[in-house]
């Protein structure tokens, strides 16, 4: 829909319009991380024993640790059984401690849980449709950037409130904003012309040019609205179509592994070996970056590239941290951040290219698959994980090689680095041409081929 493109340069491609439509859709991506990190931290198993204050009677006195290293039995790793105690027995604390316990018995006064960490637990279509091409990467990758900051958010809430009820009740309170003004978005204009919803595709047009101080000439608006409207296409054409099929399958697939690597890693934060609190800190801090360094990557080597380097490097670094002495804590931490951190930009790659591959009137039922497969194979990373109990290595395995061969099927995928949205599945389904916009400094090799 070459057309419209037009249009967004003429209204303006980033102006207030799309910047105040970016802020409003990106906001909820703040708020996001708080419910996902917060199974780590709400729902963690703490370290527990059982409830032996008996020994107080006799010893008033009695430190935590004196308590516990009179009372109750140890595994053989040194911890306290979380499940056994001695029997309780009625003697004073001089014979107690000059002849020790020995009977053991499971817990009869229920359980102590530690608080040292926890005081109480319980166990984008729109925006891109709008922004013209020479900003579609760079709001995308915003948009994800605010995520990063929602852990970095997330984490000081749950380190200075460690109570599960008001941590849910903080982070949930801001969905209650969004639930109000998101009657408010405006709906993409693309999607109304392909509707056959010219006069209110106008009036949207018309208030976005409106909202930058923009005028659209009505030779332009009119050469849009008397396009034919393209007949509706759902589920059928995109496995119908041969190249359609192909991108489907091998963006979701990538899109799958990606998502499966990163919650596997993301739910294993506390069994680095380092504070529960510091992991989160690092892998929240590392995500902000990693989007930065996404806005470069897109425009400079473009999505295809991008893509199968982020998968490729970090399944590699997943599977790494395999080769690492388990008792290399820091080794471990530092190849899993650097995995995490992977999978992150390409989440961010599949975020913009799922976006570009299909015409606009498949483009939300084929995002909708395939975030809904996404999000399936995020609810697999638990199980995967609970497969360590056969043997450590399984998990990082498994995610990690399909990471590494969802990085090198990427290569399937079509270049559709400064290309316009196609409008229909003939677009879709044809060669992409590169539409030039101002350049970036790494763009000179690119400009000088076109003009021969």
């Amino acid at each position: 829909m070459a057309d419209f493109g037009e249009i967004l340069e003429t209204i303006g491609d980033f102006g207030l319009f799309q910047k105040l439509l970016l802020f409003a859709l990106c906001f909820p991506n703040l708020i996001v991380p708080f419910q996902l990190s917060s199974l780590v931290f709400n729902h963690a198993d703490t370290n527990h024993h059982c409830n032996t204050d008996w020994i107080l009677q006799v010893g008033p006195n009695l430190t935590k640790e004196e308590q516990l290293n009179l009372t109750l039995p140890r595994l053989p790793d040194g911890s306290f059984s979380p499940c056994e105690m001695y029997v309780p027995v009625v003697w004073d604390l001089s014979a107690i401690r000059e002849y020790g316990l020995n009977e053991t018995t499971t817990c009869t006064d229920g359980w102590v849980h530690n608080d040292t960490i926890y005081e109480a637990t319980i166990v984008t279509d729109v925006t891109t449709e709008w922004i013209g091409v020479a900003q579609r990467s760079y709001a995308a990758c915003l948009s994800q950037v605010l995520a990063a900051l929602g852990q970095v958010v997330f984490l000081a809430v749950v380190y200075y409130i460690r109570d599960w009820r008001m941590d849910q009740f903080i982070m949930a309170g801001p969905l209650a904003f969004v639930v109000i003004y998101i009657w408010f978005i405006p709906e993409s204009a693309r999607w109304l012309l392909v509707r056959g919803r010219t006069t209110d595709a106008k009036e949207v047009i018309q208030k976005a040019a409106a909202i930058n101080k923009r005028t659209v000439p009505d030779s332009l608006v009119e050469k849009v609205l008397n396009e034919k409207p393209i007949e509706r296409e759902g589920i059928k054409i995109l496995f119908a179509s041969r190249v359609l099929r192909k991108y489907f399958l091998t963006i979701t697939f990538a899109w799958c592994a990606l998502n499966l690597a990163y919650y596997s890693l993301s739910l294993n934060v506390g069994k680095f070996g380092l504070d529960i609190f510091l992991n989160q800190l690092v892998f929240g801090a590392s995500e902000i970056p990693v989007h930065f360094l996404c806005m470069w990557s897109l425009e400079t080597v473009g999505r295809k590239a991008s893509l199968m380097g982020a998968l490729i490097v970090g399944g590699s670094l997943c599977l790494l941290t395999l080769a690492v002495p388990q008792s290399n804590y820091i080794a471990i931490a530092a190849l899993a951040t650097c995995g995490r951190f992977l999978m992150n930009g390409a989440g961010s790659v599949c975020n913009v290219y799922i976006q570009e591959l299909f015409p606009t009137s498949i483009r939300q039922t084929a995002t909708g698959l395939g975030s809904t497969a996404a999000r399936a194979a995020s609810m697999l990373s638990p199980v995967v994980n609970m497969l360590e109990i056969y043997h450590f290595t399984i998990p990082t395995l498994v995610f990690g090689s399909l990471a590494l061969a969802s990085g090198i099927t990427a290569f399937l995928l079509p270049e559709t680095r400064r290309t316009e949205l196609p409008g229909s599945t003939e677009e879709a389904e044809g060669t992409r041409q590169p539409k030039m916009t101002n350049p970036g400094p790494g763009d000179c090799e690119d400009i000088n081929t076109t003009k021969l």
